[in-house]
């Protein structure tokens, strides 16, 4: 996918999720809390910040902020299906969300990428209440969350673009790293836990 296609896919993802929030809202939804997934690399994070542009009240929050840790040997010891239900903490994602479908703001103490040894970071991340929630990130949209969900949303991009953007992002050898680590966790939970036909909206 060429870069003007590039744009032209996420400006339909944007406008498609802009209007199914929208149409929540009219209905009387507030807060509209959305679960942003996709495969790595499909431009989530993008798409969710075009989102956030778009509407007069909305909150995002990265779901790489509640990656578990654990090193490569770790990682590597475990089949997919644990890959793929232990790397995201849901279960610390759920007070935030909770907070947030009450109208109160949400603190919590995401993961430090920088260290990359287990820890978290030092200062909170904050999340405001708002009309619309935005949680993004692969694994968002998963079944133990669906209770506080309003909208399970998946962004669905063609491996070519996705392999392109993650090399882009982290550099050949470590896009090389991460496809052999988790690649098979992700066609896991996008085929096994939320197939397509599981989400609310597929763009």
């Amino acid at each position: 996918m060429d870069a003007d296609a590039a744009a032209r896919f996420d400006a339909v993802a944007v406008a498609r999720l802009v209007a199914a929030v929208e149409a929540r809202l009219e209905a009387g939804r507030v807060p509209v809390i959305v679960a942003l997934d996709g495969r790595s690399g499909s431009g989530k994070s993008s798409v969710a910040a075009a989102v956030r542009d778009r509407l007069p009240s909305c909150s995002v929050i990265e779901g790489d902020s509640f990656y578990a840790g654990g090193d490569a040997d770790y990682w590597d010891s475990l089949d997919a299906a644990a890959k793929a239900a232990h790397v995201i903490d849901w279960r610390r994602q759920r007070p935030v969300l909770e907070s947030l479908r009450s109208g109160r703001d949400a603190t919590w103490l995401g993961y430090d990428w920088d260290s990359f040894d287990g820890r978290r970071c030092d200062t909170p991340s904050h999340a405001v209440a708002a009309s619309v929630v935005i949680l993004e990130g692969a694994y968002s949209a998963r079944p133990e969350l669906a209770d506080l969900l309003d909208l399970r949303v998946l962004l669905d991009v063609d491996d070519d673009r996705r392999l392109a953007q993650l090399a882009r992002r982290e550099g050949d050898v470590h896009r090389d790293e991460w496809f052999g680590r988790w690649s098979e966790a992700e066609v896991y939970y996008f085929g096994a836990v939320m197939p397509p036909e599981a989400f609310d909206l597929v763009v």
